[in-house]
């Protein structure tokens, strides 16, 4: 004859096999499991913020840090190139297999591929980013309490290595460019230089657009000197002859600036092509051309300074608000955590079943 516990396990199997799950959880949680350390660290990301309208030193000393450096920093953290140099320095592959960690948590073997590896490790790390405060907040899991320690710190020092090299490869490439964008224009500089030199020492004047402007003030005082005499002459015409002495020289005199005035009006224009305003043109243009040279040029300058500091400011330091903890003691799993929250959901889906099963049975009689 069949026991009442037998009958009971027969009439509600469903219980029986919640109540054996929850034996081998308090088991597993309480006996079998193996303890794990964590190790923590929270960090910033800084770099120096260079002012160029002040260029003092506080404004070397301040700093910047932004949420996208950050991002970049947690996904290269997660990345496989990571785990690899994680695996490279400090072997992990045969600290996560040992034989003294519980086949559950234990990694499969020391040669599994990548792929598992990767995600077996993301199992047993985690970094976060916090918005509110603009913190990267990292935590290791391992079966040694230094070794969880050793895994942050190399985490933080490759990740700010990262992060320079980087920006930094960047930068230089950015202050390459400018650099060969200054040369040419110092040569270009020389040159336009070099034209305007020898312009002015093939015509013999140093400036022909200021002996221009003195001719046009020659040519304006003969102009003003021939009216005058001429209002004269015209007044003495009114009570003497033409063939009197004082207007025979009057008529001298105002011949006389008549033709200098057109021997200057010729020094600056002509129809032969050597006049003096068409040399002014020339020198003129080849001023302007010097002088957008010399601008150019102190514009690339001032670039290849601005990109130099900004190759400064590139430069990432990773500030520790936590440094990696040394955990005294292990903090995983959270076996009591872990076992209510298994017992809760074993309760409540074989309780689905058991109320399943009753109204299955009821319908049947």
């Amino acid at each position: 004859m069949n026991s009442p516990l037998i009958r009971t396990i027969k009439r509600q199997p469903h219980w029986a096999i919640a109540l054996v799950l929850i034996l081998v959880a308090v088991v597993y949680w309480g006996l079998i499991a193996t303890d794990r350390y964590v190790s923590k660290a929270h960090i910033v990301l800084e770099s120096p913020e260079v002012n160029m309208s002040s260029m003092n030193i506080s404004s070397l000393l301040s700093g910047t840090q932004g949420s996208g450096d950050l991002l970049l920093l947690r996904d290269h953290l997660l990345s496989v190139t990571m785990l690899k140099k994680l695996q490279r320095d400090l072997d992990l592959r045969s600290h996560y297999s040992q034989d003294f960690i519980d086949p559950w948590s234990r990694l499969d073997s020391a040669d599994v591929p990548i792929e598992k590896f990767h995600e077996y490790i993301r199992s047993h790390m985690s970094i976060e980013f916090d918005e509110y405060s603009a913190i990267l907040k990292i935590q290791v899991q391992a079966y040694d309490r230094k070794m969880s320690q050793t895994i942050v710190q190399v985490l933080l020092d490759e990740g700010e290595q990262h992060m320079n090299r980087m920006g930094q490869r960047l930068a230089e490439e950015q202050v390459e460019f400018i650099d060969q964008q200054a040369k040419q224009a110092e040569e270009r500089l020389f040159e336009a230089r070099e034209r305007l030199l020898k312009f002015q020492n093939e015509n013999g004047l140093v400036s022909p657009t200021q002996t221009v402007q003195a001719i046009f003030t020659t040519v304006s005082q003969l102009q003003a000197q021939t009216a005058a005499l001429e209002a004269r002459k015209k007044a003495l015409l009114s009570y003497q002859s033409q063939t009197s002495p004082e207007v025979m020289r009057l008529t001298r005199e105002i011949r006389s600036l008549e033709e200098q005035i057109q021997l200057e009006q010729n020094k600056m224009a002509s129809q032969s092509g050597t006049a003096l305003n068409e040399t002014s043109a020339k020198f003129e243009t080849l001023q302007l051309r010097a002088e957008f040279a010399l601008q150019l040029y102190t514009t690339t300058l001032t670039a290849l300074e601005s990109t130099r500091i900004e190759a400064a400011r590139k430069l990432k330091q990773v500030s520790i608000l936590e440094f990696p903890t040394m955990p005294e003691y292990s903090t995983k799993p959270d076996r009591m955590y872990n076992f209510v929250v298994f017992l809760i959901f074993t309760v409540f889906i074989t309780a689905i079943l058991h109320l399943a099963r009753a109204i299955v049975r009821d319908h049947k009689h």
